[in-house]
């Protein structure tokens, strides 16, 4: 992937040389959102509220990221998410528990907004890495489900999967990074399937 920052900073070079920098254009990227919930009777009488998704300062902006060695970190500035990966990981995760027909109700978290528990988390890493001649995508993030009437952590899941990339481009990438994002949230339904299996919520 070094190849690909290599050519863009020699065409910037010799257009600006050439005195004729327009400025390039900017390529944006998702990830693929499950499709909208069908009608269905839920399994739990439970009103699911998607709380704050941390992460970095560097994740909260747009520009895809890379790390190269251990320590240095950089982005892609004419590659670009079509929104920063904390909001887009927040937006994700609701559409796939809607869809997934579990819950009496999934919403994001308000002033206003009421519900049982709330399912916060923190995205640590979204990245590419080049390290040992290869590329891969990089996902860690970690959730927790409150209970809102006592305030305590009832459940927590920490994911951390690299992923490797088949191919050599930023599109590559991309697509790993959403292979990868999607296997580790399918892991966070299963595992509030789970709790909420072993602990049946029952209305008030």
């Amino acid at each position: 992937m070094r190849r690909i920052v290599r050519f863009t900073l020699v065409a910037m070079a010799t257009a600006a040389l050439g005195g004729c920098l327009g400025g390039m254009p900017i390529k944006y990227y998702t990830v693929a959102l499950p499709p909208a919930p069908a009608p269905t009777t839920s399994a739990f009488p439970v009103t699911l509220l998607i709380g704050h998704i941390g992460a970095p300062e560097i994740l909260e902006d747009q520009p895809i990221v890379y790390r190269s060695g251990r320590n240095e970190i950089g982005t892609y500035e004419y590659h670009q998410w079509a929104e920063p990966p904390a909001q887009m990981v927040k937006t994700l995760l609701i559409r796939r528990l809607r869809a997934s027909g579990r819950y009496q109700s999934v919403a994001q978290l308000g002033a206003s907004t009421q519900g049982e528990f709330v399912l916060r988390g923190r995205l640590y890493n979204f990245e590419e890495v080049d390290e040992g001649g290869g590329i891969s995508a990089l996902v860690s993030m970690e959730f927790e489900l409150i209970d809102r009437r006592n305030h305590k952590a009832v459940w927590n899941h920490l994911y951390t999967h690299t992923e490797p990339v088949q191919g050599k481009d930023v599109p590559d990438v991309v697509a790993a990074l959403d292979r990868n994002l999607q296997q580790g949230l399918a892991e966070v339904e299963s595992g509030l399937d789970a709790y909420f299996s072993a602990h049946p919520p029952h209305k008030s």
